[in-house]
């Protein structure tokens, strides 16, 4: 009687593991199909690279599965043992309830074909110029080998002074961070691409520990987001560094000092082109008597200015 008992509950925990994703979910397909849901369903935003919840959905999976991320198709009806459902699983939930950005779930992001090595130390690289530079910053730039100092304000993970070093193959880089977290994963990247001997890391406000020197292209992605939208953020940028992001009451206050100081760096012939997302409309109230050129990239115009260094003097 007793063992009958035992075999009934033995059913009874053997049929609770029947249902559920981990038990019903089998292919590729099946887990994109519940990834999508998940993430719309939790009110996930997508501002990090990838477009839409299917997008980072497959990204996700893929990655978890170690697979090509640009090769769904063969794998799509693939089937997915259950120790592997169970990391899937997870990264889905990391994404849906915690708000955490892909990015930061895998440890990597990509601008075009460049792979960056990410944590929370150090915003997710996003950025108008890695478009701008793939054609070495033409025409604003006519000549990308004429280029032999350049400098990337406010760096990061070190992501667009790799894409300058690539796009000027004759210009030595420097790139200034005021976070000593952001210049130790920059480093790591600029290591991983070979490139120590070209790049140059500087810890420094602004331009205020800058050694005196002339650069011929001063590229700039600072933080720009305005008191008022810092309030209003998605969850999923809240896991970025706060410095990285805001930059006072109209978000422009960095900008007016690395416009301030940006004439004793230039060459008299030299640009600065910087990057403020949505604010041109800021931007053009606050320095009524600059007019700048406003540049426009394939996923979006107006984000990035450029002036000469003759326009800040």
């Amino acid at each position: 009687m007793n063992d009958h008992h035992d075999d009934h509950l033995d059913d009874e925990h053997d049929h609770e593991h029947e249902h559920g994703p981990l038990a019903e979910l089998v292919t590729v397909r099946d887990w994109l199909r519940y990834a999508v849901t998940r993430f719309n369903r939790a009110g996930c935003f997508f501002g990090h690279g990838l477009q839409d919840a299917y997008d980072e959905a497959v990204y996700l999976v893929l990655h978890s599965l170690a697979l090509p991320l640009d090769r769904l198709e063969p794998f799509l009806d693939a089937c997915i043992p259950g120790d592997e459902r169970e990391a899937i699983f997870e990264v889905i939930e990391k994404r849906a309830v915690d708000k955490l950005p892909a990015a930061y779930i895998t440890g990597e992001a990509w601008l075009g074909d460049f792979r960056f090595e990410v944590d929370p130390r150090v915003i997710i690289p996003r950025s108008y110029f890695a478009e701008l530079l793939e054609n070495g910053f033409s025409p604003w730039i006519q000549d990308a080998e004429d280029v032999t100092a350049a400098m990337d304000m406010c760096t990061g993970s070190g992501c667009l002074a790799i894409l300058m070093a690539h796009a000027f193959p004759n210009a030595h880089i420097t790139a200034v961070d005021i976070s000593q977290d952001a210049l130790d994963v920059a480093a790591a990247n600029i290591a991983a691409y070979g490139l120590e001997d070209r790049i140059t890391l500087i810890k420094s406000d602004g331009f205020s520990a800058v050694p005196a020197q002339r650069f011929d292209f001063i590229l700039s992605n600072p933080p720009y987001v305005t008191r008022e939208a810092m309030e209003t953020l998605p969850a999923e940028y809240l896991h970025e560094p706060g410095l990285a992001l805001g930059s006072g009451e109209d978000g422009l206050d960095l900008v007016r000092k690395l416009l301030a100081d940006a004439p004793r760096f230039l060459q008299p012939d030299g640009l600065i082109a910087i990057e403020v997302g949505h604010n041109r409309a800021i931007v053009d109230a606050a320095f009524p008597t600059l007019s700048p050129t406003w540049v426009s990239a394939p996923s979006g115009d107006d984000k990035v200015f450029i002036l000469e260094a003759g326009q800040l003097l």
